[in-house]
């Protein structure tokens, strides 16, 4: 019986997307991801929805006319980092309360639920980053 050897490889790798501001757009984020991430061999359960969320939330809240977004997903080695970068450097997402009753705005409760740890980095000007790190381990 042959057995094959394996030997632990670094983790990393880069991939960069830039988007319409549409629902369409934010939908093919989610799909192409998912698909990248499945190229790298990663979990598919927390990050396609992360970045659902962040480009939903580009597309909704970050949009300006003509402009588009980007998603961009960074390993290295146990932690896959996701960031979505939209034109409204202007706007900062809030984290809603979960007590408030609301038919939306709870999406980044969701992130901070899935995510190690997320965040907002404003600039250059006009934009802003919201990105978020999942840590890969035991995967």
């Amino acid at each position: 019986m042959n057995r094959e050897i394996t030997h632990p490889r670094t983790r990393s790798g880069q991939f960069v997307v830039q988007l319409s501001a549409t629902r369409r757009g934010a939908r093919l984020a989610r799909l192409l991801a998912t698909e990248q991430l499945r190229s790298w061999g990663l979990p598919l359960d927390a990050a396609p929805l992360v970045v659902a969320e962040l480009a939903a939330n580009a597309v909704l809240h970050g949009y300006v006319p003509g402009r588009d977004f980007r998603v961009q997903l960074t390993v290295e080695e146990d932690t896959l980092r996701i960031e979505v970068t939209d034109a409204r450097g202007e706007q900062a997402p809030c984290l809603q309360a979960q007590s408030e009753v609301s038919e939306s705005g709870r999406g980044l409760l969701l992130v901070q639920a899935l995510a190690t740890r997320w965040g907002v980095e404003r600039g250059p000007f006009p934009r802003k980053t919201v990105w978020a790190e999942i840590a890969l381990t035991g995967s």
